[in-house]
């Protein structure tokens, strides 16, 4: 039987997930190595835009270092949406945001969502089905449904972040693929 999309299915999931995430830090180094592996294989994948780190999330931040050929964007919240910016000093470029999360200064330029190749989107938990459960003021599900069509969406998690069902209603944008470990995804584009 499939339990239906509801906001409280929603909001019980939210809660358990952040219950779950306040325990034992967690590594992210394993993620980053599947990570890095991924992209190695998709040399076409230039422009990526990834996230800076809230806690219980994975720091791909070292990804930059990794990478320098690669055009890596960070999010800045603009009311109700996402802009992307071209980070290439951590250390000097993000700063701490309206929401408390780290993002691009406002001195740095916007990038076109349309350049974007790839999306490494944080969540609260993903499911099998490419399900992402954010955190409930839909800033990636706006930005990721104005993106490109052939634009890749990779949720970014930690496994015990991956549950049968994340209960997604018709505004959120489902994933293309998941990493969460040692795995890479599988699904969709992905494969």
């Amino acid at each position: 039987m499939t339990i239906p999309a509801t906001s409280s299915n929603k909001q019980q999931l939210r809660g358990e997930i952040r219950q779950l995430l306040r325990g034992a830090p967690r590594e992210s180094e394993g993620v980053r190595e599947a990570l890095r592996r991924w992209l190695a294989a998709r040399p076409a994948l230039r422009t990526v835009a990834l996230f800076a780190a809230l806690p219980g999330e994975i720091d791909l931040l070292p990804l930059l270092a990794s990478a320098p050929d690669r055009r890596w964007l960070f999010p800045r919240v603009c009311g109700e949406d996402l802009i992307f910016c071209q980070v290439r000093d951590p250390a000097c470029d993000l700063q701490p945001g309206s929401l408390g999360i780290r993002e691009p200064s406002p001195a740095l330029p916007g990038v076109p969502l349309s350049e974007i190749d790839v999306f490494l989107c944080p969540g609260l938990a993903f499911d099998p089905l490419g399900g992402r459960l954010g955190r409930g003021r839909g800033y990636y599900d706006r930005a990721l449904a104005a993106s490109r069509p052939d634009a890749l969406k990779l949720g970014i998690c930690h496994p015990c972040q991956l549950v049968a069902d994340t209960f997604p209603q018709a505004h959120d944008v489902i994933m293309d693929g998941v990493i969460s470990g040692a795995d890479t995804p599988t699904t969709g584009k992905l494969t």
